[in-house]
């Protein structure tokens, strides 16, 4: 009995605190990063603006015309709430302004 070909494919993901996606597409030769976001209908899905979106395959920030490989999982990262070296400094401030000390706790 001959094994079967399995086609090679790709994940594109995004995720909000309430709701995550997954999509896997085959992967067709030339396919781009932004081409599979387009494909997954995320974009429609969850009302995103591709026109300046940030994406990475991995964990790693890439570009949108970057070529596909079996396996990629395409991430669809969301903007940050905070500047994250601006919310140190606002924490780490002396006054305290940005500390939750002397706070009372909720609950």
């Amino acid at each position: 009995m001959a094994a079967r070909a399995e086609t090679a494919s790709i994940e594109v993901v995004y995720a909000r605190p309430e709701r995550q996606r997954v999509v896997v597409l085959p992967l067709t030769e030339g396919l781009t990063v932004m081409e599979a976001v387009r494909a997954s209908g995320l974009l429609e899905e969850f009302a995103l603006d591709p026109a300046d979106l940030p994406l990475g395959i991995h964990g790693r920030k890439v570009d949108g015309g970057r070529l596909l490989r079996a396996g990629d999982r395409v991430e669809i990262y969301r903007p940050l709430a905070a500047d994250p070296r601006e919310a140190r400094r606002r924490s780490a401030r002396p006054d305290g302004a940005g500390s939750l000390r002397g706070r009372p706790r909720s609950g």
